[in-house]
């Protein structure tokens, strides 16, 4: 049986369907099938055509990572613009915009994240990412905090530290999504008192 035809994308056309494919690899079969080879395969396009988006493996996988905080960071955005300008309605915001990209990325932001532990290009991606957020948090919740910048920047580290634990809790099946979110704003509340 002859392979269907592949059709011609532009370029962001093919790798947001490569990226699409690449998910659905992950959900459906986990970190460990999830190799430019198989992708090529199941997205329907040329070995050569995956290699020329990601490069290798870890490519794929940061390129992964890096969408899904881009997502991530888009919608916290947008609700920290649109949210009253008090400390539970942004802790709110903060904490519900985690859980649900959490739950919105699912058991496959888990396999993704384990198969990158002790990757060199990926802890520094992940360093540069998790930097940005936490900026973006200390941001918003500075005129709430008393504490010094460097002081509400490391307290904000560890906001985001406890955020991905409850995320982790949360894709497990250990705690419902409210209760996620709800104990994420708690935190925050209370985790940028002086």
């Amino acid at each position: 049986m002859a392979k269907p035809e592949v059709r011609k994308l532009p370029k962001p056309e093919r790798r947001t369907q490569l990226l699409d494919t690449a998910r659905d690899i992950l959900r459906e079969c986990g970190a460990d099938a999830l190799t430019l080879g198989h992708l090529a395969e199941r997205a329907g396009v040329s070995k050569p055509i995956a290699y020329e988006h990601f490069g290798t493996r870890e490519g794929l996988l940061i390129a992964l990572s890096e969408e899904i905080e881009a997502r991530h960071v888009g919608k916290l955005k947008a609700g920290l613009e649109k949210a009253p300008p008090t400390l539970p309605a942004i802790a709110d915001v903060i904490s519900s915009a985690y859980i649900g990209c959490a739950l919105e990325s699912g058991p496959e932001w888990l396999a993704m994240s384990g198969a990158l532990r002790g990757n060199a290009q990926m802890d520094a991606v992940q360093q540069t990412l998790a930097d940005d957020y936490v900026a973006i948090i200390a941001a918003a919740l500075a005129r709430f905090s008393t504490l010094p910048p460097d002081d509400l920047r490391l307290r904000c580290v560890g906001l985001a530290g406890a955020a991905e634990t409850m995320a982790r809790e949360l894709i497990r099946g250990r705690i419902g999504e409210n209760t996620a979110s709800a104990n994420l704003a708690a935190l925050i509340m209370h985790g940028i008192a002086a």
